[in-house]
């Protein structure tokens, strides 16, 4: 029996009992049989070593990655494109939409904005006591709040977050959140609010005119804490950005595309 045909195997100046090995030419021709394909293909496949062409894909593959990462997934293949050139690697958007599509990779488009902030006729209006002025420096800490709510989707569905705010501190100083838009949202919020800072009479809360609860939350119950109640123009930009902004701080996005409270 040939070497080629059997394996020895020695240890300790012993030799064991030979097996035959396996034809592994037989299980390979039929292989490529299988795949249609001949010998002479898969050895030149096997041989040949990736071109200048994919070595460079790969490494521009990798910034993109971390382009994208860097972003937690929001950046579609323009923002790449930009933030490649940049830093000062010049490709065509084609070529890095081609990597991003190879890798997986795909930003996540901003939800089409919906107006919640709807307003009750019925509701009686309220001056507008802080005359626009937003600013840090335009009061002292608990003199100023403002409030909204901010709808939050989940896998469960919507969560309400009411959140108040103190516009000098820029801080949550109350905030309540609940699966409906029922009034005990609302004034569960401006409770905690007030059980927290304890204010002095005359704090002026200010919030768009929504209704919620079926009544325009800002100007009702708030005299038993000495709150004098406003509320200002709807779709102006700063009602809802000054509260926002602040609340959004609050709750992050998770990839998903859905947002936890942090």
């Amino acid at each position: 029996m040939t070497p080629g045909r059997m394996f020895i195997a020695e240890s300790t100046g012993s030799k064991k009992r030979p097996r035959p090995r396996r034809s592994f030419t037989a299980e390979f021709k039929r292989a490529c049989e299988l795949l249609k394909v001949s010998r002479a293909a898969y050895y030149t496949h096997r041989a040949a070593r990736p071109s200048s062409r994919a070595r460079i894909d790969a490494q521009l593959t990798a910034k993109i990655a971390s382009i994208y990462r860097d972003s937690r997934g929001t950046y579609g293949c323009p923002r790449v494109h930009a933030e490649l050139a940049a830093h000062g690697h010049y490709h065509s958007r084609k070529r890095v939409a081609r990597l991003m599509r190879t890798a997986g990779l795909a930003g996540r488009s901003p939800r089409r904005w919906v107006a919640t902030a709807i307003a009750d006729p019925a509701a009686t209006r309220r001056a507008d006591l802080i005359r626009r002025d937003f600013t840090t420096d335009a009061a002292a800490v608990n003199t100023r709040w403002c409030g909204d709510i901010t709808y939050i989707p989940t896998w469960q569905g919507w969560l309400y977050l009411a959140t108040v705010i103190d516009l000098a501190s820029r801080r949550i100083v109350g905030w309540a959140t609940a699966d409906h838009l029922r009034t005990e949202l609302v004034t569960q919020a401006l409770t905690n609010a007030c059980t927290s800072r304890h204010p002095d009479p005359g704090l002026i809360f200010h919030s768009d005119r929504g209704c919620q609860g079926g009544f325009n939350w800002s100007s009702q119950h708030l005299d038993p804490g000495g709150v004098d109640g406003q509320a200002g123009w709807l779709d102006e930009g700063v009602d809802g950005q000054s509260a926002d902004e602040v609340a959004g701080e609050a709750i992050a996005s998770s990839r998903s595309g859905a947002v936890v409270l942090a």
